[in-house]
């Protein structure tokens, strides 16, 4: 029933169903991103293309929903069709880079390019925090010299692209 709470959660089905739209369409992406390789130099790097959902999630329907849809994601990705390690690689660079851009948004000083730009290279910080953790070295963070250019370009084509279809759905969403 259109606009009636679900199951007394507060969430109403349209919310309900914008919401697995969006979680459906980051896995997508995700399993494309996945199917296309892309050589940066670098182990395991990507475009960032589910990061899109995750820009226009935060800009339409919050910080809180978009937390939730991105961690949704990759569970679901890294249960579907990742492994362990990648998902939890994913989820230390999602943390920071997550905090980063809800941050500059609130500030209402950067844009969605400059958001989604500090959250590309972010990202690729918490990766590399998380895997210099692991290996008990810092030897990892000579990737950054790749790693930081990679991660601004991703992150202003994300931007680029979170934002063309942010206005397009700002008033359909919710």
């Amino acid at each position: 029933m259109y606009g009636r709470s679900f199951l007394g959660t507060g969430m109403n089905s349209r919310k309900i169903a914008v919401y697995g739209l969006m979680t459906a369409l980051a896995m997508v992406l995700s399993y494309v991103e996945a199917m296309v390789p892309v050589s940066l130099g670098v182990p395991g790097a990507k475009l960032g293309l589910p990061n899109m959902v995750t820009m226009v999630a935060l800009y339409t329907v919050g910080a809180r929903a978009a937390f939730s849809l991105s961690l949704l994601r990759i569970v679901l990705v890294g249960l579907s069709f990742g492994n362990p390690f990648a998902a939890f690689y994913s989820f230390c660079g999602f943390l920071l880079s997550f905090a980063v851009m809800v941050l500059m948004k609130r500030s209402r000083a950067f844009g969605i390019l400059g958001v989604s730009a500090a959250g590309g290279v972010m990202h690729n910080v918490g990766q590399l925090i998380c895997a210099a953790v692991l290996v008990k070295t810092g030897y990892v963070f000579t990737y950054l010299s790749v790693l930081l250019p990679a991660g601004v370009i991703a992150g202003v084509l994300i931007g680029i692209l979170g934002g063309i279809l942010t206005k397009r759905l700002k008033g359909f969403i919710l």
